[in-house]
């Protein structure tokens, strides 16, 4: 892909990052790429139709491409809107998905009634994506807790600038919020840098836990960890100095996701 048009759609920084992110490709410190879709859904049927589709054609297909694990997760109440996490080894990966399956006859197959659907029926209301690269400090996604009551939650950090985004990652790469994180039993799935999509400058990450009541008492383990109370006083890492907004969605997984 050609440098300008790298900078055209992605801009300066985030073709900084995916350039950091790719320099050792291969080696074992390589930085993913996730692709997070959020669909939001009309109906329960349009729901059902979305697992058929996911369920049957989209993740075997994705993991013929040798692209897996894929996590599916519904709201903790409602249908809607259902995400859709996807990892990458690289930008190119996610940029030529659709047209790979494009080529696969299987999926097309099995895919038909919701890549067919008729704009008086639609599979969704809409569909939007966002495109994140995987922290430094985490650079592989996990499946810390498998099993069938696990819950999740998505949660969405904010800047007011790309320069306090950057603090911010900085706050879980080198200040130890990750470290302290996987001490209290606040499990990571992922934490990305999102370099398209909505509400940017934004870090997002997802954990996992074996059940509510795990997950309250890993919050709390975290908020007196002596190591949080040490960086959480320090001026450069305030929230009110790099924070501007914080989305919290609670999630469970659909018995098909693979995360």
């Amino acid at each position: 892909m050609k440098r300008r048009h790298f900078l055209s759609v992605f801009g300066t920084a985030s073709l900084a990052a995916m350039t950091s992110a790719t320099h050792a490709a291969g080696a074992p410190a390589a930085r993913e790429f996730y692709e997070l879709r959020q669909y939001t859904l009309q109906s329960e049927e349009q729901r059902k139709g979305l697992d058929a589709f996911l369920r049957d054609a989209a993740i075997p297909a994705v993991n013929r491409l040798g692209i897996r694990p894929v996590g599916v997760f519904y709201p903790d109440q409602g249908f809607s809107p259902v995400y859709v996490l996807v990892p990458h080894r690289t930008p190119e990966s996610h940029a030529t998905l659709m047209d790979r399956l494009a080529q696969d006859a299987e999926f097309m197959a099995r895919g038909a009634a919701y890549l067919d659907a008729p704009s008086s029926a639609p599979a969704y209301q809409r569909m939007e994506t966002w495109l994140m690269v995987a922290f430094a400090g985490m650079p592989r996604m996990e499946t810390p807790v498998r099993s069938p009551g696990r819950v999740f939650q998505l949660r969405i950090y904010e800047s007011p600038s790309e320069k306090t985004g950057l603090k911010k990652i900085e706050m879980f790469n080198d200040a130890g919020e990750i470290q302290i994180f996987r001490e209290v039993g606040l499990n990571p799935v992922f934490f990305g840098q999102t370099l398209a999509g909505g509400k940017m400058p934004n870090l997002t990450y997802m954990l996992a836990f074996e059940s509510i009541e795990a997950q309250k008492a890993a919050w709390k383990k975290f908020g007196g960890h002596p190591l949080w109370q040490k960086i959480s006083k320090m001026p450069e890492y305030a929230d009110k100095a790099i924070l501007s907004g914080i989305t919290n969605l609670p999630l469970i997984a659909a018995d098909y996701s693979q995360v």
